[in-house]
């Protein structure tokens, strides 16, 4: 078990499309949030649907500052230029706190009812906070980009 790559879930992008017409808005200021999990977790981005479900349910970081469920994003975009969307996001940091091992950050529709899971990001190592700020720092060309352009 472990996390060994960042992707987009297939299962959220394919209800978006399909006739489920999931109402998914990677806009949304209140809509999406990013919960810090330990690398005791086995993505599966083909077959993972949301947070709180397995391997979701478990192996969630906790400690001071850190809420269960994780931070609201701010500042989202959703934008399209050339064939491609960006997805971004105001970075996201935990003040004060004491958070052991987070080795990966999910980013999640909390504002639908399935909790639906958007993208996980590998932090590619463990990384801890002590009374101190825990700061998630989104890459400057965006959280991800999609090109669709065949």
């Amino acid at each position: 078990m472990a996390v060994t790559a960042s992707g987009i879930y297939i299962a959220t992008i394919v209800d978006v499309f399909d006739d489920t017409q999931l109402g998914l808005d990677l806009s949304s200021e209140t809509q999406l949030k990013v919960a810090l999990f330990t690398n005791s977790i086995t993505p599966n981005f083909s077959s993972d649907t949301a947070y709180g479900v397995s391997p979701y349910n478990a192996n969630e970081v906790s400690g001071t500052g850190y809420t269960a469920g994780g931070a609201t994003l701010t500042t989202t975009t959703f934008t399209g230029s050339s064939g491609s969307t960006t997805f971004d996001a105001a970075d996201s940091s935990w003040a004060s706190s004491t958070i052991t091992n987070a080795r990966a950050a999910l980013i999640y529709a909390d504002g639908l009812a399935g909790d639906n899971a958007v993208v996980l990001l590998n932090l590619g190592q463990d990384y801890s906070t002590s009374a101190g700020t825990f700061l998630l720092q989104y890459s400057g060309s965006g959280i991800f980009t999609v090109d669709w352009t065949p």
